[in-house]
């Protein structure tokens, strides 16, 4: 053991001196690992940040809440048939609630609901447009994720309290702003929303609105079971005698899950994909700047096994060069993708950028392993020299 480290010390150093030595050849080598490990990290970072930004915006639709509403969350075929199914109406929240009170143990809290449209939003000379207006009650708040900025439940706006602000022409007060929520995805704002009175919205923002109840589960551990119970409720609620299929959709945030989650895996494997071809340039570089290392140095590895170096001691020294080049090559690569990353923070503050310390170490044991592969073959091709014929090479 004593004898291995010492020869693990002297490989090193010998490596040190040698990328010293041939400064400018070790840098162009490292530069195809440089390359392959930014790639592996801004990848890795931006893989990250897609899945903190999903969990965050699967986060908005609770994970204990199903959606009662015409339309599917996923794609379907047959379209016109949901397009032809009867209207969710608000008034089967009501119902549904007293279904829910009279069910012993029942799985389900309270049905909530909700009709929503969009309108333009207008406070004093700004305007916005395409704001989703959603007219609910006050028992909304059990079901939602807001967060309050200041003052209490009903409205989000960046406009101040106690101001009134103008949709569609109507004038409604402002009583409390939701704090930023960011958007879903990136594919559409999740702070695009005012928050009025069912009553209110009823009264003047009927036409062209879509409806949804919103059901609250006492225990998200039993969702299954909610959902089939709901769907009982709301089949007779509807009035669906027992051989007529469902006329209504239960959505819940799984199945948007597992509808992105294909897209997401995709993404994750073109990524992993190109990385991966990076690195194996990397290594094609590394491997054939270690031969030309072997055939350089050929007298010097037939003096040192002459006078009674183990084939060992050639193979550890000539991998621990090639590895000490691809570390060198991760360090520099690390770097350069921090500063990236931190830029394109700076530069795009809504990206979500996750630069994780395990990111680091899978970095840096992915140099390890691209140098230990790479430099294997010529490492063992030095081991196996013959002193006399090493002796006598010109």
């Amino acid at each position: 053991m004593k004898r291995f480290l010492y020869e693990l010390s002297e490989s090193w150093k010998i490596a040190v001196a040698q990328m010293r030595s041939n400064m400018t050849r070790s840098t162009l080598t490292a530069l195809g690992v440089i390359i392959g490990i930014v790639a592996v990290t801004l990848m890795g970072t931006a893989i990250s940040g897609i899945q903190v930004g999903f969990d965050k915006s699967m986060a908005i639709f609770g994970d204990d809440v199903l959606y009662v509403g015409q339309w599917p969350w996923k794609n379907v075929d047959d379209w016109w048939n949901y397009r032809d199914r009867k209207k969710i109406k608000t008034e089967y929240a009501e119902g549904l609630n007293r279904m829910i009170a009279m069910t012993p143990n029942s799985n389900l809290a309270i049905a909530i609901p909700t009709s929503s449209v969009y309108r333009s939003v207008k406070y004093m000379d700004s305007e916005v447009n395409n704001v989703l207006i959603r007219g609910t009650v006050s028992d909304y708040i059990i079901t939602s994720t807001f967060d309050f900025k200041e003052g209490r439940f009903f409205n989000e706006l960046e406009t101040p309290i106690d101001k009134s602000v103008l949709i569609n022409g109507q004038p409604f007060k402002v009583v409390g702003v939701i704090s930023r929520q960011g958007s879903f995805l990136g594919l559409f704002s999740l702070d695009s929303i005012v928050v009025i009175p069912l009553p209110a919205f009823q009264k003047y923002f009927t036409a062209k609105s879509e409806a949804e109840i919103l059901v609250k589960v006492k225990d998200k551990t039993k969702l299954a079971d909610a959902k089939d119970e709901l769907a009982g409720l709301m089949r007779h609620a509807r009035g669906l005698p027992p051989e007529k299929k469902d006329d209504f959709s239960i959505n819940e945030q799984q199945a948007l899950k597992s509808t992105l989650d294909p897209i997401k895996n995709s993404i994750a494997v073109a990524g992993l994909f190109i990385t991966g071809l990076s690195l194996f340039v990397g290594a094609i570089g590394i491997m054939n700047i270690t031969f030309v290392s072997v055939k350089e140095r050929t007298k010097e590895i037939g003096t040192r096994k002459a006078l009674g170096a183990r084939r060992r001691t050639i193979l550890l020294q000539f991998l621990i060069e090639s590895t000490a080049l691809c570390l060198l090559g991760g360090i520099i690569g690390l770097t350069f993708a921090f500063l990236m990353c931190f830029l394109i923070g700076v530069a795009f503050p809504s990206f979500p950028i996750h630069f994780s310390s395990e990111l680091v170490l899978v970095s840096m044991l992915v140099s390890v392993l691209t140098g230990l592969i790479s430099g294997f073959a010529p490492a063992w091709s030095a081991s196996r020299l013959d002193p006399v014929t090493a002796l006598r090479y010109e």
